[in-house]
């Protein structure tokens, strides 16, 4: 057994090497004589722990696997085995280099985190077949041209390498690669040679493990690799014996051993295919198993091994369960495709959907690829309902928001205590997710217009146009299939949307915030009540798995549309992260009142008050209030103010507004603020005109009103604002699809989109 720990420059003194082996540690003082040399046996390694290295604590008892993927960021020694598909060229001479030099910098930059990073890799059988074909080659050249006397060669035949001579020639070069590679991140890499008998033999097993210890503990990243040099053949039915036996026949079952051996949290098998199918890979129907537990290899059938190595899936999968059996977490993925090797091993340690990950866990309700395929065949029986049953549904549910009032309110008490006890939420999403007598009347009351205005939202004729004699062509509103709906701290967005999905026969998928879980799940639960009085149950689903949402977004082959719901930043990361699904975002809510010189009196102090105070944390609240400047210092002026100032409205003045006042309140830090609170900015303006423009600059589009009795200043307004909504003496909140007739909330608004087919 050989281990060798080639130290970079960062960690070398002058003048003085490191050798390491699992007897001994001798330190050699250049030019490599035997002087003053010190030999310390295993017991005493520890006298190098004075020696100062930079680690960063990650709390981990061993014992038990990860039972879900988010709890992998919680990893503190990871192995990742590198198959030979990953390190090799597709011509099976060489090495990827690229690929290569990826994972040791995603390698690098764990270890760098504070974890303890394990390599186990292939790779020296190519390294040398490239190495001796060049000799073989340089060789015979010289020979001929030694031979004929001429300059011209003839076609040379490379005989047959043997594998354990290929190995012997790339050992080293393969660990002088490593070795750079690791050095430009000022990481030290030793490598380890091993044997199936040396795991036999109890006095090399504690030396080994003894060894790998020591590297571990002097943030030294051990490079692993069997000893192919000298490796007989793997001896037939001398594979997995049970719990304390594997038999090191190839690097996967290494990479499983050492795992095991060395307590682990974390074993990476990267392979040239994407993960675990339930079919051979390639074929149509084939699908990739997120999550693989115990028990299931009999619903897996292997394909043929890969074009290099010694195992093939089955050996992997073989491995990877002693492992999980051991108490080690593993994850097999490919680490050949371009468009992810380069960050492969880090989106696995940070619990993204990668690869196939095992699992002894199983989760007491469906996968949401699961939840996906039965949304899609429940929203495909929706909407081959009649009109009358699907509003049939919906008014079911209006009327279970009323009947089961008590229920709601108690599971929604839950979710408020838990938000106050561990004081997670701000005030503005506290008072989203609160629940009320009023609150479940105003929904049921918006659900039964949603119902009543669903009647032609699946099978209406927009247009018929005829082409030909006898040849009519028409264009028909249809279903666009799954939705994914992902809101925050709103637990009454789960029916409005619910009534949406129903009356436009969509399936549903919905992902709501940690912080209404209790109010979400009795929701969730009268809604799919409702569906059952049609048979349609699974059209509605709750993802209630541990899937990040980043995860959800990339479920391209279930869902047809995502529908983010919340704050500015949630519909931007959810933008960002979606691959091959379209999203239908909005903005923020930074809605503005003008009030222009000839306003009313009595409708300025009603409009204002009821556009901020009514409901401050709705999008469709007032957050910046723009007067005209001959209206400073004149009683409507101070009757504005008097009247901010009783319902507590807490002011911020904008540049100009500060410029007139000697003592202004708090200037705004930023006049495109959304405040979700009894909080407004006030500004000043010249003109209506400037008015508008500080709206189109400073605006989201979303909600603009002028207060004026002047008919051609109102026109003027409602021209030019550029916003989704324009009004003209009436309150910012009126931005409502029940107001509107379409249904409570932003889901009239999407309702009236679905309908339509934009």
């Amino acid at each position: 057994m050989l281990c060798r720990a080639a130290l970079s420059p960062s960690f070398r003194s002058p003048g003085r090497y490191l050798l390491f082996s699992p007897q001994y540690i001798t330190a050699v003082s250049q030019p490599y004589l035997p002087v003053n040399k010190l030999v310390l046996r295993n017991e005493s390694i520890r006298c190098w722990s004075n020696i100062p290295f930079i680690t960063m604590p990650l709390s981990r008892t061993h014992g038990k696997s990860f039972a879900h993927r988010s709890e992998l960021k919680h990893a503190k020694r990871i192995v990742v085995k590198l198959g030979s598909a990953v390190v090799t060229r597709g011509d099976e001479c060489g090495l990827a280099l690229g690929r290569l030099a990826s994972i040791v910098e995603q390698v690098s930059m764990l270890q760098n985190q504070g974890r303890e990073m394990m390599i186990v890799t292939s790779g020296a059988v190519a390294f040398g077949k490239q190495r001796l074909r060049h000799e073989i080659l340089l060789s015979q050249s010289v020979r001929q041209a030694l031979h004929s006397g001429q300059n011209q060669l003839k076609d040379m035949a490379i005989p047959v390498l043997e594998a354990r001579a290929c190995a012997a020639a790339g050992q080293s070069g393969l660990m002088a690669l490593y070795e750079a590679m690791f050095t430009q991140y000022s990481i030290c890499a030793a490598q380890i040679l091993v044997t199936n008998l040396d795991f036999h033999d109890e006095q090399k097993r504690r030396n080994l493990n003894g060894t790998l210890h020591e590297l571990l503990r002097m943030n030294i990243v051990p490079i692993i690799n069997t000893n192919d040099a000298v490796v007989p053949p793997p001896e037939p039915n001398s594979d997995l014996q049970g719990v304390n036996v594997i038999s090191v026949k190839d690097n996967d079952s290494l990479a499983a051993r050492l795992a095991v051996e060395m307590k682990t949290d974390l074993l990476i098998v990267l392979s040239d295919v994407e993960g675990l199918f339930d079919s051979p890979p390639g074929s149509d129907d084939a699908k990739l198993i997120d999550i693989f537990y115990p028990g299931d290899q009999q619903s897996v059938t292997f394909g043929t091994k890969s074009r290099v190595g010694m195992g093939g899936m089955e050996a992997k999968v073989k491995a990877a369960l002693w492992a999980l059996q051991g108490g080690t977490s593993v994850v097999i993925a490919n680490g050949t495709h371009p468009k992810i090797s380069g960050h492969v091993i880090t989106d696995i340690v940070e619990g993204k959907k990668v690869g196939t990950f095992f699992s002894e866990v199983k989760p007491a309700g469906p996968t949401v690829e699961q939840q996906g395929e039965m949304a899609r065949a429940g929203g495909r029986s929706l909407a081959a309902l009649q009109p009358e049953q699907r509003a049939e549904i919906i008014y079911h549910l209006a009327d279970l928001l009323t009947d089961q009032r008590e229920e709601i309110l108690l599971a929604n008490k839950k979710d408020l205590e838990e938000a106050e006890s561990k004081g997670r939420l701000a005030l503005p999403l506290m008072k989203r997710l609160s629940l009320s007598t009023s609150k479940l009347n105003s929904l049921a009351i918006g659900l039964r217009q949603i119902a009543a205005s669903s009647q032609e939202s699946v099978g209406r004729v927009i247009r018929r146009t005829r082409i030909a004699k006898d040849l009519d062509l028409e264009q028909v509103t249809v279903p666009i299939g799954v939705l994914l709906v992902i809101f925050e701290s709103r637990p009454d967005c789960l029916p409005q949307v619910s009534a949406l999905a129903i009356a436009s026969g969509n399936g549903l998928l919905l992902k709501g915030g940690k912080e209404a879980a209790h109010s979400n799940q009795i929701l969730h639960h009268l809604t799919q009540e409702a569906l059952s009085i049609h048979g349609v149950k699974d059209a509605v689903q709750l993802v209630n798995t541990r899937e990040e949402v980043e995860d959800l977004c990339h479920l391209d082959k279930l869902i047809d549309l995502i529908i983010p719901r919340g704050s500015s930043q949630l519909v931007r990361d959810i933008q960002k992260a979606a691959k091959g699904i379209p999203v239908m975002g909005h903005s923020e809510g930074i809605c503005h009142v003008y009030v222009d010189t000839e306003a009313s009196v009595e409708k300025v102090t009603r409009i204002v008050r009821d556009s901020k105070c009514e409901y401050p944390a709705a999008c469709n609240a007032l957050e910046t209030l723009l007067i005209h400047r001959d209206l400073l210092r004149t009683p409507l002026f101070d009757q504005i103010i008097d009247m901010l100032r009783v319902e507590q409205v807490k002011i911020h003045a904008g540049p100009k507004f500060a410029s007139y006042l000697t003592f202004s309140p708090s200037e705004v830090k930023s006049l495109r603020t959304e405040y979700g609170d009894l909080e407004c900015c006030i500004e000043v303006v010249d003109s209506v005109q400037e008015a508008i423009d500080h709206i189109h600059k400073y605006g989201s589009s979303h909600t603009d009103v002028i207060i004026t009795e002047n008919e051609k200043t109102a026109e003027f307004f409602l021209q030019h604002v550029d916003s989704a909504c324009v009004f003209w003496n009436a309150s910012t909140r009126f931005s409502d699809g029940y107001r509107f007739g379409l249904g409570k909330g932003l889901s009239g608004i999407i309702l009236c989109c679905l309908q339509l087919g934009i």
